[in-house]
């Protein structure tokens, strides 16, 4: 009953992650009246609201494992969903259960209908439902697209976060950075402080102009959080840390069980939100060590620099724009390997040229696949791409048939990487088991 359920959900609302902007509804109304509908939900908890173009994720992962660990009932929302359609809401970490999606569009579906949502306004009430019939303590919710005009933004949080800025969505959002500020910034509301995870020249006076007017305070972390890396141990999965608040250490000798590079910038985002946040929730400086170390425990986190195996080493990660790629590159080159196999696809409105411009040749050869959804790009689109700028290619197909390809040409010293796409990354964890 539940798989037919979500065949029904996906059918029948727009959904921007599948079918790309056609999805994508402006404006709060529709949410505004599911929301009237299901009782105002969003006003019976406490919340934190994320929002950005890269790190938001991470970020709110981290929060609901501090809230977690400091013993809080915590909710959390997040999206896409790379395996299972529940993983996008969960409590405590475990995923909402089958039969109280099931009970909810039940009881609802026939008033939503009548107001046409698309399928991420569906999503977002169905959250904010569940996080108020549970009591949760404080639910972190991260954006879909934007902020402003994003289904989330009829929460008032406790304290919003912004991580960065970079070109994503421009049809959207707007094709300047300062323009995509503008959107972002939208989630800061009237005397409740904000956290920007990143300084930028052109998109800072946004933020603060905005502030002010709201009479935000607002918190830098980039100026008040340093991350000392000790080591980095990619073949067993680890890195150490040391974290400094305005030159105090708060934690030493942090054993980080996500090593991508980018997760430094955000753990100081959200270190400096938990800090924060110390007038209506006490900062809690014993519990922030074990809840990063034990982030990926509490809240079942996958996708950013995941390792999956050791021999060869294979690691998938879900960035998928100029700004993500650009970090995933810059950590394979710091790697040892002796040859690397990167399974990759898109999907078919991202900047894929300008992402190729950035992606190595040199010993790397490329299984090209197609996620199994309708904005996948086509195979044969981008081994053209790729040909012409003399990438070493292979078509894969699906992800799991490259992925497989990827495995048989590689030897215990090469390194295998999935990713381009969430969806990339969702159809390879799908298919772990595959020998």
């Amino acid at each position: 009953m539940y798989n037919l359920l979500l065949k029904k959900i996906f059918s029948s609302y727009p959904m921007y992650h599948r079918i790309g902007s056609a999805a994508y509804k402006e404006g709060l109304e529709n949410i505004e009246q599911l929301a009237l509908i299901t009782g105002n939900p969003q006003n019976s908890f406490k919340s934190i609201h994320v929002a950005g173009t890269n790190g938001k994720g991470s970020v709110a992962h981290f929060l609901a494992s501090y809230f977690q660990e400091s013993g809080l009932k915590t909710g959390l929302f997040t999206s896409p969903h790379l395996v299972d359609f529940n993983e996008r809401i969960k409590i405590n970490g475990i995923k909402i259960p089958e039969k109280c999606v099931i009970d909810f569009f039940d009881q609802y579906k026939n008033k939503f209908n009548l107001i046409e949502p698309s399928f991420f306004e569906m999503t977002t009430i169905l959250a904010f439902d569940y996080f108020a019939r549970e009591k949760v303590d404080i639910a972190v919710i991260e954006t879909g697209l934007g902020g402003r005009l994003d289904s989330t933004n009829i929460i008032l949080p406790e304290i919003s976060v912004i991580t960065n800025i970079s070109l994503e969505h421009t049809q959207m959002l707007g094709d300047t950075l300062p323009k995509i500020a503008a959107e972002k910034a939208g989630i800061i509301k009237k005397n409740r402080p904000v956290v920007l995870g990143e300084y930028d020249d052109s998109t800072f006076p946004v933020f603060k102009n905005k502030a002010e007017e709201m009479n935000a305070s607002l918190y830098m972390a980039e100026e008040n959080v340093s991350i000392i890396s000790h080591e980095v141990k990619p073949e067993v999965g680890k890195r150490v840390i040391s974290i400094c608040y305005k030159d105090q250490l708060i934690a030493e000798n942090v054993i980080l069980p996500l090593i991508g590079n980018y997760q430094l910038k955000n753990i100081a985002t959200f270190v400096q939100t938990v800090i924060s946040l110390n007038e209506t929730i006490p900062f809690q400086e014993n519990v922030l060590k074990r809840s990063i170390e034990k982030v990926v425990e509490n809240t079942n986190f996958m996708g950013r620099w995941q390792i999956v195996d050791f021999k060869p080493l294979t690691i998938c990660d879900v960035a998928h724009n100029v700004a993500g790629i650009k970090e995933i590159v810059s950590q394979l080159q710091n790697m040892n390997y002796r040859h690397l196999h990167f399974v990759i696809g898109f999907v078919n409105d991202k900047d894929v040229d300008s992402i190729l411009t950035l992606l190595p040749k040199e010993n790397t050869t490329y299984y090209i696949c197609r996620a199994d959804i309708e904005r996948a790009l086509e195979c044969e689109v981008l081994e053209n791409k790729m040909k012409l700028l003399n990438f070493t290619t292979v078509i894969g197909e699906t992800v799991p048939h490259a992925y497989l390809k990827a495995k048989e040409a590689a030897t215990s010293e090469d390194l295998i990487f999935i990713g381009g796409s969430c969806f990339v990354v969702g159809d390879f964890l799908k298919n772990l088991n595959l020998k």
